[in-house]
């Protein structure tokens, strides 16, 4: 079991200045999360019409938090009809027991207990022009109300589960875990992860979005998975020994698997994973997820763990 709690401490007492908790990252060049209807046809890049991230709040902090949806409506100005918009998207948050350590609640595919623990806070939106562009807030919620892991976390651990409930529409959407319920105020010490991130790509071509998952002390070898890349982007690894070794990318509405080594010096280090625009294909979303050489699922950090990872010169490859 890993545990990251000393390489949080080192981290924030280094940046927490630089950064806050929104979900896409502030590193990460990423426009929207997405997730689409359960109408709708996976090759719009969506696979399974769910999203799940989770937020870790560390044992010392003890004020109420929000968390906070920017445009969580289905319609306007960021959304992605296909034809008339007539989606819903169900946004919940759940603590207590079994939120992030049941089975299958890390697991890619909304099977089984992947929506385990008790539900604090539920709403459907739909078609709404006062949230078009605004944010809402849910909340407060007590840390306490979380699940308490510090075997493999740093704390209490909620969950956010995004579920296109209806229609055939794309939401796009994105997270802030704040101190405040009218107002995006870091939450010091907080951080908001994922197992499987649903994202849109910038249009622009050079444009460089970036993943960031950590790699533990076991781990041997990482298996990177996208989904309905549609071929209009490639992708580079980049870490403290890797300059930008290729990353095989997936078709439209297929997945592509590609196989990496992990050296000693990538162990307890974050990763770079660098999806750079080739094509000047708008409104393209993906899939990506990655897995050890046991399928176990690897984390991404919205804020990486141990900074952002930049190849070193001195380290040689065998």
């Amino acid at each position: 079991m890993w545990k990251p709690a000393f390489f949080l401490v080192l981290f924030f007492s280094i940046a927490i200045n630089s950064f806050s908790q929104p979900a896409p990252g502030n590193d990460m060049n990423i426009s929207f999360l997405v997730t689409f209807g359960k109408e709708s046809e996976t090759k719009w890049g969506d696979h399974d019409f769910v999203q799940t991230f989770f937020l870790e709040i560390p044992v010392n902090i003890t004020q109420p938090f929000y968390i906070r949806v920017y445009d969580p409506d289905v319609s306007g100005k960021y959304d992605e009809a296909k034809h008339s918009f007539d989606g819903q998207t169900r946004f919940s948050i759940y603590g207590g027991k079994g939120t992030v350590t049941a089975e299958n609640a890390i697991k890619d595919h909304p099977v089984g207990t992947k929506l385990s623990g008790m539900v604090l806070k539920t709403k459907v939106f739909g078609q709404d022009a006062k949230l078009d562009g605004q944010w809402y807030s849910f909340g407060p919620f007590n840390p306490t109300e979380g699940e308490l892991n510090t075997q493999e976390y740093n704390g209490y651990i909620f969950k956010i589960v995004a579920e296109g409930v209806s229609g055939d529409d794309g939401n796009l959407y994105k997270y802030f875990v704040s101190s405040s319920p009218k107002e995006n105020i870091a939450l010091e010490g907080a951080n908001i992860f994922t197992y499987e991130y649903t994202f849109r790509l910038y249009d622009e071509i050079g444009s460089i979005s970036h993943i960031y998952p950590f790699v533990t002390e076991d781990v041997v070898a990482v298996n990177i998975k996208t989904f309905d890349l549609d071929d209009d982007s490639y992708i580079r690894l980049v870490s403290v020994a890797k300059r930008g070794e290729p990353v095989k990318g997936s078709q439209e509405d297929h997945w592509a698997t590609s196989v990496h080594e992990i050296v000693p010096e990538e162990k307890k280090t974050s990763l770079d994973i660098q999806i750079i625009k080739a094509k000047s294909k708008p409104n393209n979303n993906m899939v990506m997820t990655i897995t050890n050489q046991y399928g176990k699922n690897l984390p991404f950090y919205n804020i990486p763990i141990g900074g952002v990872p930049k190849y070193k010169y001195t380290i040689k490859m065998k």
